[in-house]
Parts: structure tokens; C-alpha cells; sequence
């Protein structure tokens, strides 16, 4: 038996709202994170690093552990193959939560695709690493809050289920999606920890009490000396938001 089926028998009764980000090379050093983290954690997310290194194999292992899988793998083509790709991962029930590029016809795309699966279409914004200063540099008129807020507006036209927006716009990504809409931030760092290339983020709390329903966190747990520590640290934090 693996290590992450033996460590993982029953579903976690962790916090749902955080999603720790696998952003590891290898398949093996993932289920080993996830092993350390145990009930401590019960969301996670797969990027493009594991996809190219079996993370949908990872995926349907998660999955059939009762965890949840965000697969943040950012469709983004013509609407006819960003259909059928949706379609396709649909189709396995492994996935609680893709992302899709935030323009229209992406997103009406992968609407359809999904059909009457669970699985939650989540719009990429604007990334966390992007400033002002970097969208003036790649030829947007708009500051990062104007163009997230476009882009919100047009996940819910689109009938999307929410979007990835950093922590500094949760609040308006909360106010026109409401109650039920999913607001998943990255960009978060616990008090004290380094940034790194994360150019608009927020602690747990702030991003909670700015509007987020998920947290993403990578390095602050990922790469701690105490994984588990670490995320029992973040589960403080967001008790006090």
C-alpha cells in the first residue's frame, strides 16, 4: 500500500477552504506532501508542473480518497477544443475545480463542455504576479482591479461558478458574484513569510475577511521544514478572520 492510501483510509475532516498547492517535481514528492499533511488537509492543487509528470493519474488517486482536486490548469485555445478538453476532464470525475482563461468565448466554451457535471469552472482573472506597472508593459489600459472586475462580470454572464482573482480584489469579485459565488485567492502568505513573485497578496485572514472562499497556499506549507505545522499555523490564522 502507498504511503498516501495508507495515511489517507477515510475522508478528511479538515477545513475545506484551504487548497495547498502540490507544486512539487514529482508525482512521488506530492503524495509524500500529502502523507505529512494528513487530516490536516483535505484540498489540493495540481498544476501544470504535475500534469507534464502524471498529475492526472495523481488526480483520480485524490479524488478516490475522498479529496478534492483543483486542477489549475488554465485551458485557454479556441472555444471548440477548450469545449471538448472540459468535456473530457468532466468525464473522469476527478476534478472538484478547474480553471479556465477569463475571455468569453473560453469560458461560454468550457460552460458547455461541462454539462451536467459537479465539477466547478473557475475564470483566471488576473495573476497574482502581474501589477499595474506589468499590465501597462503588455498593453492594458486598466489597473489589475478594473480589468479583474471586467473579468468577474463576465464569469458570472458566462454562467462560471467563480473565479481566481489575488486577495486585494476578493471583495469585489464577492460584491457582483454574491453569496454562493467561489472566490479562490492565491497569493497568500502568513504573517511574516517572504512574498517571492507574488506581487498583490494578502495573509489568511485578510483574504477571508476580503471575501475569499478558498485559500491557495504553495510555499509557505509546501516548502516548510514542518509541512504540517505549518498549515495547522495557517488553520490559526483564518480562525481569527
Amino acid at each position: 500500500m502507498s504511503a498516501l492510501a495508507n495515511t489517507l483510509e477515510t475522508a478528511m475532516p479538515a477545513d475545506p477552504r484551504l487548497i495547498v498547492a502540490l507544486d512539487v517535481p514529482t508525482v512521488a514528492e506530492a503524495e509524500a506532501l500529502v502523507g505529512r499533511l494528513g487530516d490536516q488537509v483535505g484540498f489540493y492543487k495540481i498544476g501544470l508542473e504535475l500534469l507534464a509528470t502524471g498529475g492526472m493519474a495523481l488526480a483520480r488517486r485524490l479524488a478516490d480518497q475522498r479529496l478534492g482536486v483543483f486542477a489549475d490548469w488554465k485551458l485557454h485555445d479556441i472555444g471548440n477544443t477548450v469545449q471538448r478538453a472540459t468535456a473530457a476532464l468532466a468525464a473522469t470525475g476527478a476534478c472538484t475545480f478547474l480553471t479556465v482563461h477569463g475571455e468569453p468565448q473560453v469560458m461560454a466554451a468550457a460552460v458547455k463542455g461541462r454539462g451536467a457535471s459537479p465539477m466547478k469552472l473557475l475564470a483566471v482573472t488576473v495573476l497574482t504576479s502581474l501589477d499595474d506597472a506589468d499590465l501597462k508593459q503588455m498593453g492594458y489600459d486598466s489597473t489589475a482591479a478594473q480589468l479583474v472586475e471586467r473579468r468577474v462580470r463576465q464569469a458570472v454572464e458566462a454562467g462560471l461558478d467563480g473565479v481566481i482573482s489575488s486577495p486585494h480584489e476578493a471583495g469585489v469579485a464577492r460584491r457582483i458574484g454574491g453569496p454562493d459565488f467561489l472566490v479562490v485567492t492565491p497569493g497568500v502568505r502568513p504573517a511574516g513569510a517572504a512574498l517571492g513573485d507574488q506581487a498583490r497578496a494578502a495573509s489568511p485572514a485578510e483574504a477571508l475577511r476580503n471575501g475569499a472562499s478558498h485559500l491557495v497556499v504553495g510555499r509557505p506549507i509546501n516548502a516548510a521544514p514542518d509541512p504540517r505545522a505549518a498549515a495547522e499555523a495557517i488553520a490559526a490564522e483564518k480562525a481569527g478572520a
